[in-house]
């Protein structure tokens, strides 16, 4: 190890389409000396994945570029506490000697255990973070909102410094007593770079005649998992209200409530206006994102929503709930007009129809948008990390 940099080790639940980027912009920062600990490698392999419902293999390089290690997994492999359960990260851990331990597999896996007690033994900086903005379940379970109000303030005060994703789950962790100088805002990001290129090498026009979209229709996006807190439901009832003349509605996306999609088309009526992608491989999202005029995520649960800001380096406009993570951090900014209740149909309505009309308006939230990502960086996102990183350290260290 070269002096004066700091040895980290970065336990993930698997290959990440998102992280795979800032980890090859973190092995080449001369500050860090990483490696990176992988508990699966689903994604990366090709196989079920149980969220969007289909076979997902990733077509882009998500193991290229930075040191990294698989550790066997003795557990189960589904979701829950056993699932993940990596015995061979105590000897990883006691034989790296590392400043620090950056852990994302969250804390309701065996595996996170694991990695702090091994941490705590040879003294190495334990770094975690959530990347929610609130403590309301995702299932809408109210009891578990009044666990968390009992179990996170302990959980999280383990972390030698907190990471934490949005401005949002920033106030969420001081208003569970989390000193300030423990939470890290940790901006989430894309690789840049790659996105503006491949948009810019995309023909809208020829894009949007492969899916049988006119020059004069307003297609609008979803494009998540099609599961009911994403809320895509929401959206085909809101696109129907709108009654926008000339419009197509895009699903990209797989996931258990896609058949109650389809069979509500044709209840509608209106299933030659509605288009289902199904799963769509990063390679081809740009494309997508080029050849709509909006994408709208409706969820009632999204603590960021990375989408968020591939489509804005892609020049497409967003809208959002409030309950969208990046909804504050990236479209308030620009376009507050963008972001409506979540589950109030006919502000969706309202919203979309106003959209539909005014052309020009979603072309000044384009440029806006453009204008405002650029502070969303793998710079920036690595620059906060080695601030965490050093911050955790001093405070292992004692100084």
């Amino acid at each position: 190890m070269a002096e004066g940099k700091l040895r980290v080790l970065s336990i993930t639940t698997h290959p990440v389409q998102y992280m795979a980027p800032l980890l090859r912009r973190m092995a080449k920062h001369p500050r860090l000396d990483l490696r990176v600990a992988y508990c699966s490698l689903r994604g990366a392999e090709g196989g079920h994945d149980p969220e969007f419902g289909t076979q997902v293999k990733w077509d882009v390089p998500l193991l290229d570029g930075y040191e990294w290690t698989h550790v066997p997994n003795r557990g189960s492999g589904d979701d829950s506490f056993w699932g993940l359960n990596n015995p061979g990260l105590r000897e990883l851990i006691r034989a790296g000697k590392f400043d620090a331990v950056l852990c994302y597999t969250g804390y309701l896996r065996a595996s996170f255990w694991i990695a702090r007690s091994a941490a705590k033994k040879e003294k190495a900086a334990f770094i975690f973070g959530t990347d929610t903005a609130t403590l309301e379940a995702r299932d809408g379970k109210s009891w578990k909102k009044w666990i968390k109000k009992i179990v996170w303030p302990r959980v999280f005060r383990l972390a030698d410094q907190v990471i934490v994703p949005s401005t949002g789950s920033r106030e969420m962790m001081r208003s569970l007593g989390i000193p300030e100088t423990r939470i890290t805002l940790t901006p989430p990001c894309v690789d840049n770079d790659w996105w503006v290129e491949q948009a810019a090498g995309v023909n809208r026009d020829a894009e949007r005649r492969k899916l049988g979209i006119r020059d004069d229709e307003t297609a609008v996006l979803f494009c998540a998992k099609l599961q009911p807190w994403k809320r895509p439901m929401d959206l085909l009832h809101a696109f129907v209200a709108a009654h926008i003349a000339k419009s197509k509605l895009i699903f990209a996306g797989d996931g258990p409530q896609r058949a109650d999609l389809e069979a509500e088309t044709i209840r509608l009526g209106i299933a030659d206006r509605v288009k289902f992608l199904g799963f769509v491989n990063q390679s081809s999202l740009p494309a997508l994102y080029k050849l709509v005029d909006l994408m709208v995520l409706p969820s009632s649960y999204e603590p960021f929503a990375m989408v968020v800001n591939e489509a804005m380096w892609c020049g497409c406009p967003v809208m959002a709930s409030n309950q969208v993570g990046a909804a504050r951090d990236l479209i308030m900014p620009i376009a507050p007009e963008f972001v409506f209740p979540v589950g109030d149909l006919a502000a969706l309505a309202k919203k979309l129809s106003d959209a539909a009309a005014d052309r020009a308006g979603l072309d000044r939230v384009r440029e806006s948008a453009l204008a405002h990502i650029q502070g969303w960086s793998l710079d920036s996102n690595t620059e906060a990390l080695i601030q965490a990183i050093e911050a955790a350290t001093a405070r292992v260290r004692g100084s």
